[in-house]
């Protein structure tokens, strides 16, 4: 069942995505070559602690860490490590938070130092894709046609859409319906609505879509090893537009 949420619930995960915008923009700050990604993963969650939230990720279904953060292929579900981040690299981080009973989700992906044209391509071209998505989030819309919009934006720059992960709806759970899928025909699907509130969360890869799960049982990794790139905006539908509450 898709809930439809009130003025004053969607003030709450706004709460809860402004919690999760200060937690991204104070790791990108501290994401440079020689930090490791549990040092990342400490810096996340005293920062949710501190505006009040709560890590969602930590405990939901086992998952041991505040963030997920994934490194170059790892395309999502990146447990943190000892691993120390490289001149090179690109990190997606993956932030849920609590906040009085309502959730958030955000997701960006960095690069590290000097990185190379085609990650930096990647990367624009998949926040121009999660944009074009947000963009169709509209009253009297369906979802596939946000679907359509992010796939139509990723291929026609040559990159494919994972097809195994996709958005969802979000509010007293961290994961709710509907999924949202980042791949589909327009025209199809629930019909948006004032009061919907879902996860947008391209996740796009270099050179195929297939992925597999690594034997921790989490990380998600790119079949034949290339790039990924990992954005994500929690939105509520309110009056005729989206509005992103992960700002």
């Amino acid at each position: 069942m898709i809930v439809l949420r009130s003025v004053r619930e969607i003030d709450s995960i706004r709460k809860a995505g402004r919690i999760a915008a200060l937690t991204l923009e104070k790791l990108k700050k501290h994401a440079r070559a020689g930090i490791s990604t549990a040092e990342l993963d400490a810096i996340a969650g005293d920062e949710i602690l501190s505006h009040n939230g709560l890590p969602a990720f930590k405990g939901y279904k086992g998952f041991p860490a505040n963030a997920c953060i994934s490194i170059n292929e790892e395309v999502v579900h990146g447990i943190p490590s000892a691993r120390k981040l490289s001149n090179g690299d690109i990190v997606s981080i993956d932030i849920g938070v609590k906040y009085k009973d309502y959730f958030a989700d955000a997701a960006v992906t960095i690069g590290i130092g000097a990185i190379s044209e085609d990650a930096k391509r990647l990367i624009t071209v998949t926040e121009e894709s999660l944009n074009a998505g947000i963009d169709k989030a509209i009253p009297g819309n369906r979802l596939s046609d946000v679907s359509c919009a992010i796939q139509s934006r990723v291929e026609a720059n040559g990159f494919s859409v994972v097809r195994a992960f996709v958005g969802h709806g979000i509010g007293t759970k961290i994961h709710e319906e509907p999924e949202v899928p980042n791949f589909g025909r327009p025209g199809t699907g629930p019909r948006i609505q004032q009061g919907m509130v879902i996860a947008i969360e391209p996740m796009v890869n270099a050179g195929s879509f297939e992925i597999e799960v690594l034997k921790d049982g989490w990380t998600a990794v790119t079949k034949d090893r290339g790039l990924s790139a990992h954005f994500e905006h929690t939105i509520a539908v309110t009056g005729d537009k989206a509005e992103i509450m992960t700002v």
